[in-house]
């Protein structure tokens, strides 16, 4: 039995390695062969033939015309803006409940976490047109206005930047609590036993060990809602309505309405870009909290 074991760990295609490498380079290749090939042929070539569109007849037309009028900048600032919003209201809402989570027992953990799961279980669809009920002039929420004297006639609420940053901050919650979860989840708990050993009150010991020890699950969860913010489009297109236009909402129109293909993907290049100038500027700033926070 020993003699088996040690001529299988000997063998080229089993090695036994700390790092728990056990496969050959070959195997390994093999391996991960099949994902290669997806991932070429799902993503990289249509991206690809994307950005060879934007540039048909061989000219930088289609982003002239992006830059030369003002409407489309308007679209992409207001695109990022409502992200950022979003991002940061996710955040503000989401890290509560991801402290609760990882602050509380396995059984009162898990019915929170059954909260945060049921909506990512649901179609965006749904949850989208959720909120069209409740806003829209005879929805829930006027009617409770209404019938509590708060105000005499309906509010203007669906079909708002307002409604539009309230649902996707709805729709991308969990995205952000999840991974601040697990960071916290991963915190020892001697950590802020130490700190508040040291005469560190709650609050003090909260700022200095467990905020800076989450920021990599805070980091996670705001790339992740902000890059799904900006090409949110079917929260725009229902709870917005037409004076809510986004970068997403402006491709389709391109794509569906007008047939403007070179100019859409100009447009879905120029969304490319800027989603990933901010995915390097949040790595940047996560690189340079670890450096700050090896200081101390």
């Amino acid at each position: 039995m020993t003699r088996s074991l040690a001529s299988l760990s000997s063998s080229p295609s089993f090695r036994r390695s700390s790092s728990a490498r056990f496969y050959s380079p070959n195997a390994s290749l093999a391996l991960v062969t099949p994902l290669i090939a997806a991932l070429l042929a799902g993503f990289l070539y249509p991206v690809a033939r994307l950005i060879a569109l934007s540039f048909s007849g061989g000219t930088l037309s289609h982003y002239r015309r992006i830059f030369a009028e003002p409407l489309h900048l308007d679209v992409l600032f207001s695109t990022i803006e409502v992200a950022f919003v979003v991002t940061v209201a996710s955040l503000l809402l989401g890290f509560p409940v991801a402290y609760l989570m990882a602050r509380l027992s396995r059984g009162l953990a898990m019915a929170v976490a059954a909260c945060v799961f049921i909506p990512l279980w649901t179609s965006v669809l749904v949850r989208s047109y959720a909120w069209v009920v409740l806003l829209q002039r005879n929805g829930i929420i006027n009617k409770l206005l209404i019938d509590t004297g708060v105000t005499e006639w309906p509010l203007k609420l669906i079909y708002t930047e307002g409604a539009v940053i309230l649902a996707m901050t709805h729709v991308l919650m969990p995205f952000m609590i999840l991974p601040i979860y697990s960071a916290l989840r991963a915190l020892p708990p001697d950590y802020v036993r130490a700190a508040r050993n040291l005469g560190a009150g709650p609050i003090r010991a909260f700022v200095a060990v467990t905020l800076p020890l989450s920021l990599p699950g805070v980091f996670a969860g705001s790339i992740m809602c902000f890059v799904l913010a900006l090409g949110f489009y079917i929260t725009p297109a229902l709870v917005g309505g037409p004076g809510s236009m986004l970068m997403a909402t402006l491709i389709g129109q391109q794509t569906t309405v007008l047939l403007d293909w070179p100019f859409a993907a100009a447009l879905s290049t120029v969304l490319l870009a800027v989603t990933l100038l901010f995915v390097l500027l949040f790595r940047r700033m996560l690189s340079l909290s670890k450096g700050l926070n090896s200081v101390y």
